[in-house]
């Protein structure tokens, strides 16, 4: 049964072009609306919360990548190729935004306000699964932030 966790969906070609996840009109009748987050293969939704001014990720991952959908709140997106020293870009991101992070991106969020967001992942995000994965680094430093 753990096979499941080996198995690769995706290949490259088939990820966004950019960050900042450009998001499908959604079905709209008298009941409401449908919104597609992603129609991809993927093994994981997690739903996060964070509190205004906490700064989370600071890593990157070796094979995972991840949309994250903003439900309510904002951050802002800081990220760069990994191993390299160049100086991170920077996206704002607000509720009904997502962004995409691939493989091999050092990436952080500095948390604008109380949020809740949902990470949708290619790999599963068992504990061991996840730390077999990810390698830290400090592109933000939690101490420089003021809330």
């Amino acid at each position: 049964m753990e096979r499941w966790k080996s198995v690769k969906l995706d290949d490259s070609s088939m990820w966004p072009a950019e960050g900042r996840v450009q998001l499908p009109e959604p079905n709209v009748d008298d009941r409401g609306a449908i919104q597609s987050l992603v129609n991809f293969p993927m093994k994981n939704i997690s739903l996060i919360t964070s509190k205004k001014g906490s700064v989370r990720s600071n890593h990157y991952h070796l094979s995972d990548w991840h949309y994250m959908y903003i439900l309510s709140g904002s951050f802002d997106y800081y990220y760069r190729p990994s191993g390299t020293d160049a100086k991170p870009s920077v996206i704002r991101l607000k509720a009904g935004e997502m962004v995409f992070t691939p493989p091999m991106e050092d990436h952080a969020t500095v948390f604008l306000e109380d949020t809740q967001l949902l990470a949708i992942s290619r790999n599963p995000r068992d504990q061991e699964s996840y730390e077999s994965d990810v390698k830290r680094v400090v592109l933000i430093d939690p101490s420089s932030i003021k809330s």
